[in-house]
């Protein structure tokens, strides 16, 4: 059972420092190892993912791709690299999906696994503490030379991992090396020391878990020093090549940031980092930037699927409402950030409006990152194809098969929240749970068939009275909902908000009916690309039409503001999801969930239809 007493214990490290003295109260979430989903929806994913994604990363990782023949090479000092430099961080990434999976599927051969390749890994260490294999058996230059060249970004991503396997399994030895690793980071940069600005931004989110689960607030330092070399000039290649502080997000101090720019990912890890900084540093500076560019973000540079990032020249961002739909990038890793980053933003404020584009880039752009099978995957997400875009099985820069990987296992984490006052009830998957809250045992759980249907049923029954609200959200595409609570019907009213209800003597009971019309949407019309278009909505569920649907209709589709739309299940492949139809012989259309295009016979797709003239 989760303990979490009326005063969070999750910021607790003290005065740092680079920071003020108090930190922010902020909502906490209640753990994915605590929470069970059986959902009819996600239950089947996350299966997928235990029995067929970790293992095939694993495959790729051992026999395919010699990632962990680096380890073994850099451990005897001899040897060649196979790969690009960053190639670690895959290894890392996908061992922090196996230390969650083995909290959600106990498993002795995969424990058996991890151990395995975190002896590989420690033997890999160099005795002051560094560890990155390309620089161990490959590099041409000197370590700590060139700061594009991912060594913080990996250790980052190794720092994750083994926080990960210490809670999965409470054993030390990888947190060792993790550890080991940020003091010689520490020993070599740092006021009075070297100027560094990581090129791929990662590493400040990381210590940030480092240092709470080991509880030295130096990490937390180090993390907010990091921050804060950003925007003075330090960037460098380690030669005379100019530093591309833009891309870089390094252009500015980040406490001066207004707008996105830069590579899409990157940026997410550092408005990430910066959050969790703001919330155990109280940095009113950071949290005001942060409102400023989730402004920036959300409103005009982020696609209907929740997708960001639209030029594959940078993997990143151009300019305000600058959105092509084939040549969208969208990629994956920038979705799982953006949630990332999204729930942070709600810790901090408390604010719906971040689970609202948190669920959106959930339920489209994320999951459609990974096969319905589960060991096929997307790095690039457009809006429209030709035809000729199609899952692979890994990629040559694997980033986005391993953070699916370790995403998916943590879906847990984004559905309940606790403050001193509040329940937050944030997305409604299928779960039960049991909290400790002020001392007293609490049931949670949720039922329903969401996203496909809004009737959403809760029950929250502490053992004893416990005086706190329910913090119902009522999503943003929502626009008639009811709400019956203990068998009478509520009159409060909530849009785009959270529904406070009292918490009675006896619990709640709470039958949330969402109305989910299919919706016929208009972009900005900013948004050159999509004038005189349309995307169709259900619920949070973005829809696209396939041509393998579609084969006589495909090219000359369109759709009206008043389209009438019929309910149906699919079929085949797609038979538990709900698909939609609508026209009639000249013009009948096909509509299936954006997620799940791709999985069938290849052929075009597009979200964004054409408005019929009239």
């Amino acid at each position: 059972m989760l303990k979490i007493q009326t005063v969070i214990a999750y910021f607790v490290l003290g005065v740092t420092a680079l920071g003020a003295q108090t930190p922010v109260p902020v909502i906490e979430n209640i753990d994915f190892s605590h929470v069970k989903i059986c959902d009819s929806f996600w239950s089947p994913r996350l299966n997928d993912l235990a029995t067929k994604t970790i293992p095939h990363c694993i495959d790729q990782i051992e026999n395919q791709t010699l990632r962990m023949s680096n380890f073994i090479n850099a451990a005897a000092g001899a040897g060649e690299h196979s790969g690009l430099c960053y190639d670690d961080s895959d290894v890392y990434k996908a061992m922090e999906g196996m230390a969650y999976s083995l909290i959600n599927n106990p498993d002795s051969v995969l424990e058996k696994k991890l151990e395995e390749w975190i002896n590989l890994i420690a033997k890999a260490q160099w005795s002051d503490g560094y560890l990155n294999t390309y620089y161990t058996i490959a590099a041409d230059t000197p370590r700590w030379t060139n700061m594009i060249m991912h060594e913080m970004y990996c250790g980052g991503h190794l720092f994750e991992a083994a926080v990960a396997y210490y809670n999965a399994t409470g054993k030390r030895t990888f947190l060792d090396v993790a550890t080991r690793f940020a003091d010689h980071m520490m020993q070599t940069f740092g006021p009075g020391k070297r100027h560094w600005v990581p090129g791929h931004e990662e590493i400040e989110l990381a210590l940030v878990r480092l240092a709470d689960v080991t509880q030295n607030a130096e990490y937390l330092d180090f993390a907010h020093w990091l921050l804060e070399e950003r925007g003075h000039g330090y960037g460098s290649y380690g030669n005379e090549t100019p530093w591309d502080a833009v891309y870089c997000q390094d252009d500015k101090p980040v406490k001066d940031m207004t707008d996105v720019s830069g590579h899409a990912v990157r940026a997410m890890y550092l408005f990430s980092g910066m959050a969790d900084v703001a919330a155990r540093t109280n940095n009113e500076g950071y949290i005001d930037a942060l409102q400023r560019l989730w402004e920036d973000v959300a409103e005009r540079n982020m696609y209907v699927t929740g997708g960001i990032g639209s030029s594959v020249k940078n993997e990143g961002f151009t300019k305000d409402y600058d959105l092509p739909n084939r040549e969208a990038y969208c990629e994956t890793c920038a979705s799982v950030a953006l949630i990332m980053w999204a729930a942070r933003m709600n810790k901090l404020t408390g604010d719906v409006k971040y689970i609202d584009v948190l669920e959106r880039t959930l339920y489209n752009a994320a999951l459609a990152g990974v096969q319905l099978g589960g060991e096929r995957f997307f790095y690039v997400n457009p809006l429209e194809s030709d035809g000729s875009h199609h899952r692979q099985e890994w990629y040559g820069t694997a980033c986005c098969p391993s953070n699916i990987s370790r995403f998916l296992p943590s879906l847990g984490n984004y559905i309940y929240g606790l403050d001193e006052q509040n329940i937050y009830i944030n997305l409604f998957i299928g779960n039960e749970t049991v909290v400790d809250i002020d001392g007293v045992a609490t049931n949670l759980s949720i039922s329903g068939a969401y996203p496909f249907d809004g009737n959403v049923s809760i029950t929250i029954k502490p053992e004893k009275n416990i005086y706190k609200n329910v913090k119902l959200r009522i999503p943003d595409w929502c626009k008639t909902y009811a709400v019956n609570v203990n068998g009478n019907s509520l009159s409060l009213t909530a849009k785009n908000d959270y529904l406070t209800i009292p918490l009675s003597d006896n619990g709640l009971e709470i039958n949330l009916e969402m109305d989910m019309p299919v919706e016929v949407v208009a972009a900005d019309p900013r948004v050159k690309e999509n004038l005189c278009k349309r995307a169709i909505m259900r619920g949070p569920m973005v829809y696209c039409i396939e041509e393998c649907d579609n084969p006589l209709s495909y090219d000359n589709a369109h759709i009206d503001m008043n389209q009438k739309f019929v309910i149906s299940n699919g079929t085949g492949l797609l038979n538990k999801y709900i698909t939609l139809k609508t026209g009639n012989n000249d013009n009948e259309l096909t509509f299936i969930p954006y997620f799940a295009w791709d999985n069938r016979q290849s052929g075009k797709m597009k979200v964004w239809i054409d408005l019929k003239r009239e």
